[in-house]
């Protein structure tokens, strides 16, 4: 039972933020946040992404690279230039290693959770956590899932979302809306729509849509969390 909690908890957290924080706020600004709860919420990254926490300011210098060549050769992360999701990712990790570093909001905070020893803390921690609520060494197999779960989302989302599903805008590149598999990513599967609308907060376009990160957007807004920008 804690297996299955810990693991739907983490994976809907950090995808949650890397579509909320990293992928709609810092690289897209569709809204605004105070100083305050952008440190919230970069914590809140650090702390779901774990060992594959990504800079922030990398990430949206690769994102805009993706929107600006999308399905192109320079796309960072397109299945028309990759043979397999392999493939796509190591050249996605290559280009991110290859960027420059630029100014974050909170450098301190984004240099201690980039660093090895954090990074192989968490790895330590997913491992702790299952040898102590688990009855069976076999849960030890699920620590890479955990590891890894920045990059699982992206390759589900840049390989799906780029080669199956329907478009509801015809657009100069091969985005789709996988609408059969967004329950698992929270409305970025709808990459059709966002590509054709980069700056709208809702993902999704028609009835039959549901962008599960937008409703948890209306939420905080309603809260005054976030404000539009």
């Amino acid at each position: 039972m804690f297996a299955v909690t810990f693991l739907f908890t983490h994976w809907y957290l950090s995808l949650f933020c890397q579509t909320f924080y990293l992928h709609r706020y810092v690289s897209h600004r569709q809204f605004e946040l105070s100083t305050g709860w952008n440190r919230f919420f970069l914590i809140l990254t650090i702390i779901s992404q774990g060992p594959s926490f990504l800079r922030p300011r990398h990430y949206m210098l690769l994102h805009a690279r993706h929107h600006a060549h999308s399905d192109e050769e320079l796309d960072p992360h397109s299945p028309l230039q990759s043979n397999n999701v392999v493939s796509m990712m190591s050249k996605t990790f290559r280009e991110y290693l290859s960027l420059k570093c630029t100014s974050e909001d909170f450098p301190r905070i984004v240099a201690v959770a980039d660093s090895l020893v954090s990074r192989i803390a968490f790895v330590l921690l997913y491992s702790v956590l299952y040898l102590t609520f688990t009855e069976s060494y076999w849960y030890l197999l699920l620590v890479p899932i955990h590891s890894f779960m920045g990059p699982i989302h992206g390759a589900i989302v840049n390989w799906c979302g780029h080669k199956y599903g329907y478009r509801n805008h015809s657009i100069q590149d091969n985005s789709k809306n996988t609408l059969f598999l967004d329950f698992l990513m929270m409305g970025e599967l709808y990459q059709n729509n966002h590509h054709a609308n980069p700056l709208k907060v809702n993902f999704a376009d028609r009835w039959y849509e549901l962008d599960l990160t937008y409703f948890v957007f209306k939420i905080l807004k309603r809260l005054k969390v976030v404000q539009h920008a």
